[in-house]
């Protein structure tokens, strides 16, 4: 089974958490990187955020939207943002073709959870199996995120 770990991070925790999910299953690793970056004052790149989330923006990315077609299992991961995934993780879903892919979402976050972003995952993942994600915060445990692919895989 070829697995494929997709992800978007701002501030490196979320690429630490994918880094460390293709360690442990050995699948390989693709960063979605925006042709414009996020502001790196923290409370500039939340009002871009926000209004690119109410908007439904999708921002153009300069990496990452190469063919999933030969993966079997995806795992795609972001920071919570206001309760769902990062603008360029929504760029991802519209514009790869996901049909019948096994996905496994994952998210790091302060406190939130997932928010709504399983609820996110299935609208734009219509015609792909979602598969119970790990949401973990950004002190996580590798033995316990070791522990839950074990258990979930």
């Amino acid at each position: 089974m070829k697995i494929l770990i997709v992800f978007y991070s701002y501030s490196g925790i979320t690429r630490g958490l994918a880094e460390d999910i293709a360690l442990i299953t050995g699948g390989e690793l693709r960063e979605l990187k925006p042709e414009k970056p996020y502001s790196f004052s923290y409370n500039t790149a939340v009002k871009e955020v926000r209004g690119e989330i109410e908007r439904g923006h999708c921002r153009k990315l300069s990496e990452g939207l190469e063919s999933v077609d030969d993966a079997d299992l995806i795992f795609v991961g972001s920071p919570n943002w206001l309760k769902t995934f990062a603008p360029p993780v929504l760029t991802f879903l519209r514009t790869v073709t996901l049909k019948g892919k096994i996905i496994i979402p994952f998210c790091t976050h302060g406190g939130g959870g997932f928010g709504k972003m399983i609820e996110d995952f299935q609208r734009e993942c219509k015609d792909s199996i979602i598969k119970e994600g790990i949401a973990l915060e950004g002190d996580y445990s590798f033995d316990e995120l070791q522990e839950w692919l074990e258990n979930n895989i």
